[in-house]
């Protein structure tokens, strides 16, 4: 029953482990975001399974000093247990400087631009990295929903969401100009449910953050000031799990930088964000 339960699990795997064969067969300089968060860390369970317990790729995990405790803590337990080869980003000029929301009088969009984007792009730029792996998913977020599974970048890592290359039968573009920067995501056709069932059958160790204490739980995952918990009594994954198929409220209702006007995450990403 078990088997039969996950059975269309198979077929998400095979295609993510597909598409990160794929990207490590192209690009030579070639790097892993890490977000510590339940979908990059099943990104990075998939990577360990496509390359045989090793993951051949560094792991680049944007610190915009803000993040939870236990998120860190739970990152650097990994780090060494999986033998990961970690690189750290930090916009540490922005941060000296106190531009960081609210003290820096700078809006949520604003801070996440500087600590989040700009520090990416400090690191892609210092280690010349031609592609990098990112585990969004396209029912998280409208944006996310016009995404490709090999999405080009200019030079300047900013988005044309209105130019996207067709990818049709699993044929993928993997070859484009000089100077393009490509954002490859291999969860793209997961959802936020699969993602759950996927760790309950894989037995995948998540941070403790997204099982409830004191009826609250996260379900999404970023700066402690602009993250909240949900009300929840659900302390198992599977719990987790028939609690969001009742749920009718959005996954990124938590993050607060995504409320501050209409268009906002839009910009964000076209930009140059994960």
């Amino acid at each position: 029953m078990t088997g039969a339960k996950f059975r269309h699990l198979d077929a998400l795997e095979n295609q993510s482990v597909y598409i990160l064969r794929e990207a490590h067969r192209k690009f030579k300089r070639l790097a892993m975001l890490w977000s510590i968060g339940k979908d990059s860390s099943v990104l990075l369970w998939l990577a360990r399974k496509a390359f045989f317990g090793h993951v051949p790729m560094p792991c680049v995990h944007v610190d915009t000093s803000y993040k939870i405790p236990e998120m860190i803590q739970f990152r650097d337990e990994k780090v060494r247990e999986w033998n990961i080869d970690l690189i750290v980003g930090q916009n540490k000029a922005a941060l000296a400087a106190g531009r960081t929301f609210p003290n820096g009088a700078l809006t949520r969009v604003e801070c996440c631009g500087l600590l989040k984007k700009d520090a990416l792009q400090q690191v892609i730029e210092e280690k010349d990295y031609q592609a990098v792996i990112v585990g969004i998913r396209r029912d998280e977020e409208g944006t996310r929903a016009k995404e490709r599974y090999f999405s080009p970048r200019d030079r300047n890592f900013e988005w044309n969401f209105k130019d996207q290359p067709p990818e049709l039968w699993d044929q993928f573009k993997t070859d484009f100009d000089p100077g393009t920067h490509i954002r490859i995501h291999p969860l793209l056709h997961w959802t936020e449910i699969n993602v759950w069932e996927y760790i309950e059958r894989e037995k995948i160790p998540i941070v403790d953050l997204y099982f409830a204490k004191d009826g609250f739980r996260y379900r999404s995952l970023g700066c402690a000031p602009c993250t909240k918990p949900v009300p929840s009594q659900a302390t198992t994954v599977a719990e987790i799990i028939e609690e969001l198929r009742e749920t009718k409220v959005s996954e990124r209702s938590t993050r607060a930088q995504d409320q501050e006007s209409e268009d906002a995450f839009e910009r964000l990403r076209a930009s140059g964000y994960m």
